[in-house]
Formats: structure tokens, sequence, C-alpha cells
């Protein structure tokens, strides 16, 4: 398995990064996962874009623009006989000294890591708990994806398994706010409703082409701070992130919603897999 590191293509089993990496002492890193259909990556510009914002937050300095990342892509795709994958760009601080010592980044780690897709089938549904773990806050106005990744770790220690079950947690004061790798919609009177950015979640790309589309398509759509009550009479709930698209969630607990046949879910299901399929 091959992945790209600097500037160079490097077997997997080949990198190496500094224990004096900051994205190793202190957590100072971030990423974005995405999949390819037929070596294209679908909102390659919003995934670029959330990932530059953290960047400049914390003073990482590395130019990356998308037909850079598009060509590695293609060239990691190409290594592994021309496969669809699974990637993960990476950004970490770089080599400094034990401290918290610069005052910024001028030498990041960049990796492109490519997996084999996971096997799944569109439109199977899931199943949903409510999560013991409470949603911890972002460390800035806005969640970014960050190697500050404990308190999803220690929610995934609550489940199995996150292949046919998804986890949904609470702000610290009792609103809905995701799941552990997921943004949570839900269907009720034929209105679409979400959390607001404002509970402290992550500003998903998926979460962003979904509100869009419900408009585009006629579908009110409502942000904002819910109870759990509030998604438990839903008719529909769903979930999506950039690898496994949008996710019809049949059950949460003892409450069972339309799944795979929710009327909202399979309109935007339908609009999401047409629009990757005409990516160019």
């Amino acid at each position: 398995m091959w992945a790209w590191m600097n500037g160079e293509f490097i077997k997997a089993e080949d990198l190496r990064i500094s224990p004096f990496d900051h994205g190793f002492l202190y957590g100072i890193g971030f990423f974005e996962t995405f999949r390819t259909y037929n070596d294209k990556v679908f909102l390659a510009e919003e995934h670029l874009m959330r990932l530059k914002q953290a960047l400049v937050d914390f003073h990482l300095q590395v130019e990356l623009d998308v037909k850079m990342i598009s060509d590695i892509v293609k060239e990691l795709n190409h290594r592994a006989n021309g496969e669809d994958g699974y990637f993960r760009l990476n950004v970490s601080a770089g080599v400094h000294d034990i401290g918290l010592q610069p005052s910024e980044y001028q030498n990041p780690t960049v990796i492109l890591f490519r997996k084999p897709l996971p096997v799944s089938v569109r439109g199977t549904e899931k199943t949903a708990v409510w999560l013991e773990t409470r949603r911890n806050t972002p460390e800035s106005a806005t969640r970014h994806k960050s190697h500050h990744y404990a308190n999803n770790v220690r929610a995934r220690l609550e489940l199995p398994s996150l292949a046919v079950r998804e986890g949904f947690f609470l702000t610290e004061n009792g609103f809905v706010a995701e799941g552990i790798t997921s943004n949570i919609f839900w269907v009720r009177d034929g209105v679409l409703f979400t959390p607001s950015l404002e509970t402290g979640i992550l500003a998903g790309t998926t979460r962003s082409w979904v509100i869009q589309s419900a408009h585009s398509i006629g579908v009110e759509v409502i942000e904002g701070l819910f109870e759990p009550n509030d998604l438990e009479q839903a008719s529909e709930v769903f979930v999506t992130n950039a690898v496994q698209e949008l996710v019809p969630i049949k059950t949460l607990e003892s409450t069972t919603f339309a799944g795979n046949e929710g009327s909202v879910y399979k309109k935007l299901h339908q609009q999401y897999i047409q629009q990757v399929n005409e990516l160019e």
C-alpha cells in the first residue's frame, strides 16, 4: 500500500515521523477524509477549504491546492490497480523542541494516506444509540477535524462496531449534537432538522451539501438546539459523512423510523448519487 508524504510517494510501511512532531507531542494536526469516484473527489474544494481554515487558525504554513491533491489521489489509485480508495489527508505541525515555543509552524508534515474502500451497499440501514459520553467543546470558535480525537475514541469504545451502529452524542447541556463519525438529520412533518453549529459539531462537507440540496428540492431545513425527544418524534433519521454518503437509521434505542424507505432521504440520496456520477 502506498502513501504520499512531503512530496514523495512512499510505501505505507516505510512512513516515519519524528517523535518531536508537535502533531504527536501536542495534538496539533488536522485531517480530511474522503473517497474517490472514478478517481474524482466529490466536494474537493469544500474539503480543502475546511482544512485550510484550520491551518490558518493554528498557524501551520503549507501550500495545498485541489489540483495537487487530485493528482496525488489519482496516482495513489493507479498504484492500487486503478481502484477507487478511501483517503486521509493529514497535516501535522512538524518538528520542534519540546515546549510550546513556535508562534507559527513553517514546516508541517503532510501525508496523504490511502486504503481500500470498505465494502458497503448504498441504502443499508444502521441502528443508533444515545451515547453516555458527552460531546466536548471545540478548541476554536468552530470545530476542526483535528488530532484532538479522544472524545470520539472514548465514545467509540461504547459500541462493539461502527459498521452497523452509530452513536449519537449529546452536548453537556443535553442537546442533540452529532454521531461519532457523522452529522445527524431527521424529518418530521416534511421538514428536515439538523443540529446547529452552535452545538459545537463539525461543519461536515456532506452536511452542507444536504442542507443546500434540500433547499433546492423545496424541503424546509431548520438548524437549531434540539433535545433527544425532538429527534425521537421523527419519521425519518439519517446520518452523513463523506465516505459513507447518506446512511438511513432504522432504529434509535426502541424507536423505529422509516429507514431507507424515507421519502426525503431517498430524494436526497438519489440526488447525491447523480452528482457523484456526473463528476468530471
